[in-house]
């Protein structure tokens, strides 16, 4: 069983001197069905590790409950990557960042209005030794130390960048220490923040993307003894919503890694591959202004979202070659991709009218945020009554994160929290009308204090600045669509839609489902929750993973929340992310 220990300023294993040269592989951004492909692609580009986060949102969904099966089955990951001939550097959190939904923390934490995440509040701290005592089970059979491949397990994420609670840190340390974790633990930062993330004892690490000789000495300054690490090298990043497609040229960031391994650190690519926010997980950021990422978390990294080989792989390999073994033998060729225009989409049933099936509402003084109702992701639908006729303006409080505003279903305006947006004015007609506010959640903040981001409604709502009330809130987590009613002969409804259609196919492959002409909202296929599409972009089209698709005829379904005269989609054989920065 090959041990990792520090020794003076180098990484030993099994005694003998060696490099930790790793690449992030996100499990629970690809389909199961294709772990080993990436996995193996990853050991063919000269990687003799691979790095994970452990997202707790999807794994503890709810305090009584726990999932690791399928698409989250940790163990089998493990054992996939250690089949592969890979070592793992596990981030089990608590907090992830990864530009993932609230960083990765639960929902259901943002309940208790004054929870101090990320902190020694007891609340947090309670919940936090919950969710180690079911994941770490889990883990420690998969540790270096009783034969598995984790060589070693971080302790918190960046946690310099957010705060300085050392009881905390140590807390976490403690808890991994009592749960089993017998391997090397570590730390990671940026070079600014290393002071307030670090813990006496453990191993400090730097994240960076370029200046690699100024950036180790800050962390040598830092830590004077061990191992010269940088856990995240941004290779590439992350796109958001009305941005334009992020890269990093490929011959810019091989120098910096040839630099950096030159330098004789230890690297973990971030990202080897990035993989898809698949359904609603993608985060935001909120620096002043509310940015929501992108469902495609390609990253520009070597192995795009596709898992095919890309210039950067390429460029990459050869710069390890100078440093380390790699792998001899022709590299895989992309996979197979499916082609097919104009799939007809026939079948329709509206939101509003489908709410009842898609949710209970709750009825209340005030409107409940996501939080209060027990919802992670998707929408809330808000009704009141408006009785005085006449011009009004309506005046929210708190719009997390997209509201579309009706009167008696007629579609009246949309808020975007992005744009700062809060009032509309309209006019309730004689008798009054009901207001019907449908929020959506467009994924909570990943990064900094906004991490405490509550969805829907989260604050009062005036008309001519009284306070309206006796609200109804109903949930629509949109995690089954099972009970639609789709109509194939009525007209197009004129506010949010369910689109359906069926397509036949002799064998399934990797596809890009194209929702050109179309405005906003999500798409299933077959079931499975692709994510979300925006024709604010830059993304157009959205991946469409080989093993959710079937021989024969497969379903998909596609939530428009705007008016369209649009009937059909295209499946193409090529990804679209949009155009480059400049």
């Amino acid at each position: 069983m090959p041990l990792l220990r520090t020794e003076g300023n180098e990484f030993r294993l099994d005694g003998e001197p060696f490099r930790i040269i790793s690449g992030g592989l996100h499990y629970f951004r690809v389909h199961p069905e294709q772990w080993r492909d990436r996995l193996r692609k990853a050991r063919l580009l000269g990687l003799n590790t691979i790095d994970t986060y452990v997202p707790w949102n999807l794994h503890q969904p709810r305090p009584d409950e726990f999932h690791a099966d399928g698409g989250l089955d940790l163990p089998a990951f493990l054992a996939l990557a250690q089949a592969e001939g890979l070592h793992v550097l596990l981030r089990p959190g608590p907090y992830i960042c990864a530009e993932w939904e609230g960083g990765g923390l639960p929902s259901w934490l943002l309940a208790t209005p004054d929870i101090r995440l990320r902190t020694a509040d007891p609340r947090y701290l309670e919940a936090v030794d919950a969710f180690l005592d079911r994941l770490l089970p889990l883990v420690t059979p998969h540790l270096a130390t009783n034969g598995g491949p984790v060589l070693a397990v971080q302790v918190e994420n960046e946690y310099g960048a957010y705060g300085e609670d050392p009881v905390y840190l140590t807390h976490l340390e403690a808890k991994l220490r009592q749960g089993g974790v017998d391997v090397p633990l570590f730390t990671c930062d940026q070079p600014a923040d290393l002071a307030r993330g670090s813990v006496p004892g453990v191993l400090s690490t730097v994240n960076f993307g370029s200046r690699p000789a100024q950036n180790l000495a800050a962390l040598r300054e830092h830590q004077p003894e061990g191992p010269l690490m940088c856990t995240e090298f941004w290779n590439g990043w992350f796109d958001r919503w009305g941005g334009v497609h992020v890269v990093r040229d490929a011959a810019g960031a091989a120098a910096d890694l040839d630099d950096l391994l030159t330098a004789g650190a230890s690297v973990n690519l971030y990202m080897f591959h990035g993989g898809t926010n698949f359904g609603f997980t993608n985060g935001a950021n909120d620096k002043h202004t509310y940015r929501p990422t992108i469902t495609s978390y390609d990253y520009d990294a070597p192995l795009d979202e596709a898992g095919d080989i890309t210039p950067k792989y390429l460029a990459f390999r050869d710069v390890l070659a100078r440093h380390t073994a790699v792998p001899d033998g022709p590299l895989p060729e992309p996979s197979k991709k499916l082609n097919l225009l104009g799939v007809r989409l026939t079948g329709t049933a509206p939101l509003l009218g489908s709410a009842d099936r898609l949710g209970e509402a709750v009825a209340g003084p005030r409107p409940l945020t996501m939080e209060e109702l027990g919802q992670d992701f998707g929408f809330v639908l808000y009704e009141t009554e408006l009785a005085e006729p006449g011009p009004t303006l309506l005046h929210f409080d708190g719009i997390k994160d997209r509201a579309q505003v009706f009167l008696d279903g007629a579609p009246a305006g949309t808020l975007e929290r992005e744009q700062h947006e809060s009032a509309l004015a309209l006019t309730v007609p004689a008798g009054g009308a009901t207001l019907t506010v449908l929020v959506e959640n467009q994924g909570r903040v990943n990064y900094g204090q906004g991490i405490h981001d509550r969805k829907g409604l989260t604050g009062t709502v005036t008309a001519n600045g009284s306070v309206l009330t006796g609200w109804r809130s109903r949930p629509l987590p949109l995690d089954d669509l099972s009970g639609l009613a789709f109509a194939t002969a009525a007209p197009q409804p004129v506010g949010p839609a369910f689109h359906r259609g069926t397509f036949e196919l002799e064998a399934a492959a990797d596809t890009f489902l194209d929702l050109t002409g179309w405005t906003k909202g999500n798409a299933w296929v077959n079931g499975f929750a692709l994510g979300r599409y925006w024709s604010r972009g830059p993304q157009r089209r959205l991946y469409v993973p080989a093993p959710v698709l079937r021989p024969g005829t497969n379903e998909l379904v596609v939530l428009e929340l705007h008016a369209t005269a649009r009937t059909a989609v295209d499946l193409c054989d090529t990804p679209d992310l949009g155009p480059l920065e400049e």
